[in-house]
């Protein structure tokens, strides 16, 4: 856990900016208003085993997740993908992988935003050789920094840009990656769970519909070599007749669910190699998220692969915590048989404000990671 204090410490230094809700129905009890522990964030931005980024906007969360995954010197890229494009903003999150490991910034389509400026200003990315010297790498019809070194990676359609996000990548790494993901075009709420997967794995996001591959994902995926294929999402998402299309170009691996929550679950604890999160113990961070705010995913997807490298969770549209993700958290939740100090831990991030995630949710998540004794039988 104290690997986390930066991040806690920089996290709530810009709770006071975020624009979350300050219902008093949110509040848990009298003493939180006025001074005090509200206007430290706490228990709305911070409890015992909880983080929260505490904002509803994209590119707000965006700029506080990239500056409190690098709180001191900056990365060598920055990607600045459009956050009303959630496809085009989910690709983009492969590049937050090795090597670059670049945080992931979000425009208001050609608008930059504040947040998005001011985090440009205070990350100073210094250039990536790997990138060909680039600071900034524009993802689709996004502003151009001003002042940076920029590369572009745009395409007409949100396939063909995730093809050519997927080449860029190879470049990037010197080779094609062994693994890549395929998912929705046409579901959101399910393909969000690839952004924070990618970012771990440096598996490419690739898309199909529910019928048919696209012409230009095949050719995407030829150009990996028989690879493994992980297909996201059931055959309700996905149909049968894609996962056969699929098999002629690598072996591949349905990761599903009955809905976004247990298909984020089924991710989480997938173990099948380095591409696997295999989280199906105590001593992991977790990522939060609300299927209300798919862009949301790849802002976060730097806490994937930085810190306590948490598999993203994804939670209902009405910020509930559905009983399959509460006996997931049961069943990872760390115990003690005599000191709690000599245990493992779980930590979460919540990605969202109270809007998406309401106090009384992330108040039953804190329970949940919380360690606990053990009695012996």
């Amino acid at each position: 856990m104290r690997r986390l204090a930066p991040l806690l410490i920089l996290v709530l230094a810009f709770a006071g900016c975020f624009g979350g809700s300050d219902d008093s129905s949110d509040r848990t009890s009298s003493s939180d208003s006025g001074s005090g522990a509200a206007d430290l964030g706490m228990p709305a931005t911070a409890t015992k085993n909880t983080t929260r980024i505490d904002s509803s906007d994209p590119a707000v969360s965006a700029a506080a997740i990239a500056r409190a995954t690098y709180p001191g010197k900056g990365p060598g890229t920055v990607v600045l993908a459009d956050g009303g494009d959630w496809r085009d903003a989910l690709t983009a999150s492969v590049l937050s992988g090795s090597p670059l490991r670049a945080p992931v910034l979000l425009s208001d389509g050609t608008d930059m935003p504040d947040a998005t400026r001011d985090a440009l200003k205070a990350l100073a990315p210094t250039g990536s050789a790997d990138a060909g010297g680039a600071q900034v790498v524009r993802v689709g019809d996004v502003p151009r920094p001003a002042g940076l070194k920029a590369v572009d990676v745009t395409a007409a359609t949100a396939e063909e840009t995730a093809r050519a996000m997927d080449t860029f990548a190879s470049g990037v790494a010197g080779k094609p990656s062994r693994t890549v993901i395929v998912t929705s075009s046409e579901k959101p709420e399910i393909a969000m769970t690839a952004a924070g997967w990618s970012a771990r794995s440096s598996s490419p996001i690739l898309f199909a519909t529910h019928d048919a591959v696209p012409e230009v994902t095949k050719l995407a995926i030829q150009a990996h070599d028989k690879p493994r294929i992980y297909l996201l999402g059931g055959e309700d998402v996905l149909s049968k007749t894609v996962e056969q299309a699929l098999a002629k170009l690598g072996k591949v691996t349905r990761v599903s669910g009955t809905d976004p929550t247990t298909t984020s679950i089924a991710a989480a604890r997938l173990r099948d190699g380095a591409a696997g999160w295999a989280v199906d113990d105590p001593g992991h961070g977790l990522v939060f998220l609300s299927s209300k705010a798919p862009a949301l995913a790849a802002g976060a997807a730097p806490l994937s692969n930085a810190g306590t490298y948490g598999p993203p969770l994804v939670l209902p549209a009405d910020g509930s915590l559905p009983a399959p993700l509460r006996a997931y958290l049961l069943d990872i939740q760390p115990g003690y048989a005599e000191s709690p100090v000599r245990g493992v831990y779980n930590h979460g991030w919540i990605v969202g404000d109270r809007t998406l995630v309401p106090l009384a949710t992330q108040s039953a998540i804190d329970e949940l990671l919380e360690i606990s004794p053990v009695r012996s039988q």
